[in-house]
């Protein structure tokens, strides 16, 4: 690596503490559009993709090191439903990556010089559903069975050369198995981030055991949580560390719950910046924030790690 050559993600998660981003969701809600759908904020790669920019954009000016693409909720079957054939579904796939990488040239023209890394979203099965069954698991599907489903779109996203494959809010350890699976010899590393409650998986399995799945992946740079309370995340950290020896990934909603059913956000907040240097003490190295986490909170966090 020369001088001119930014590091590598890892490389970066070895000398330091990296920001990411907030939520993609609350961000393009709150620029006026409208994600009532099953396919979410992916509907936009398809209507207004400049939206989806200008989201990352914002984060990358709050402070972000890192922006997570816009493909959670998108894949070849979710697409499929909307009359989105499988060549145009892999072009709007491929569109997240590059999406993102815009905003970091935006952002970098604008003034921003430190590195800016780019990680390719891969939501659960349960997101494609779009039933609230990401925060179960236990969807009647074999390993084998998720590792199909998964294994296309990995192919897609790893060929637009995103830094990092973001495998994340996976409720389930059997789920966790076939991404693992599927990332082997895509030629890009990932990180694998669970949505928990209390220190067990959404499906019930202990942390410990979820986590000792990917200690000796050598594709996985990163472990840990998102998608759930910050009260989670303490023990969430120590248990990576103490299972995997690898740097930890976090970013959790604001601390309001998710009804799933009225597909609406309840309670308050309990999401604070201050809480990060004790995730950072406890072995993160990755933090930001999931849904209802935006960017003046993300500022807020790069602001408390002395950015």
């Amino acid at each position: 690596m020369t001088s001119d050559t930014p590091p590598s993600l890892a490389e970066a998660l070895a000398a330091t503490t990296v920001v990411l981003d907030g939520g993609m969701s609350n961000q393009l809600e709150s620029a006026g559009h409208d994600l009532s759908d099953e396919l979410w904020s992916a509907r936009l790669l398809a209507e207004r993709p400049e939206a989806i920019t200008e989201a990352h954009l914002a984060y990358f000016e709050a402070g972000a090191d890192v922006a997570i693409t816009s493909s959670y909720q998108a894949t070849f079957e979710g697409f499929a439903k909307r009359g989105i054939g499988h060549e145009k579904a892999a072009e709007l796939l491929s569109l997240s990556v590059e999406l993102a990488r815009e905003a970091a040239r935006r952002a970098q023209a604008e003034g921003v010089t430190r590195p800016l890394w780019v990680a390719a979203s891969v939501g659960p099965y349960g997101a494609m559903l779009a039933d609230g069954s990401e925060y179960r698991g236990r969807y009647g599907l074999s390993v084998d069975e998720l590792e199909r489903f998964h294994r296309p779109r990995l192919e897609v996203l790893a060929a637009a050369r995103p830094d990092v494959l973001a495998l994340e809010t996976v409720p389930d350890s059997d789920e966790a198995t076939a991404l693992l699976r599927a990332v082997r010899g895509l030629g890009v590393p990932a990180w694998l981030s669970y949505t928990v409650d209390g220190d067990r998986t959404r499906a019930g399995q202990s942390l410990e055991e979820a986590f000792g799945l990917a200690a000796d992946v050598d594709e996985v740079i990163a472990v840990g949580v998102n998608c759930c309370a910050p009260e989670d995340v303490d023990g969430a950290v120590l248990t990576a560390v103490r299972v995997t020896g690898k740097p930890v990934v976090v970013y959790p909603n604001s601390g309001e719950a998710w009804d799933a059913e009225g597909r609406t956000w309840a309670g308050r907040s309990s999401f604070a910046a201050e809480q990060v240097s004790g995730w950072r003490g406890a072995g993160a190295r990755l933090i930001g924030g999931c849904c209802r986490v935006g960017p003046q909170a993300i500022a807020g966090i790069a602001g408390a790690l002395g950015r």
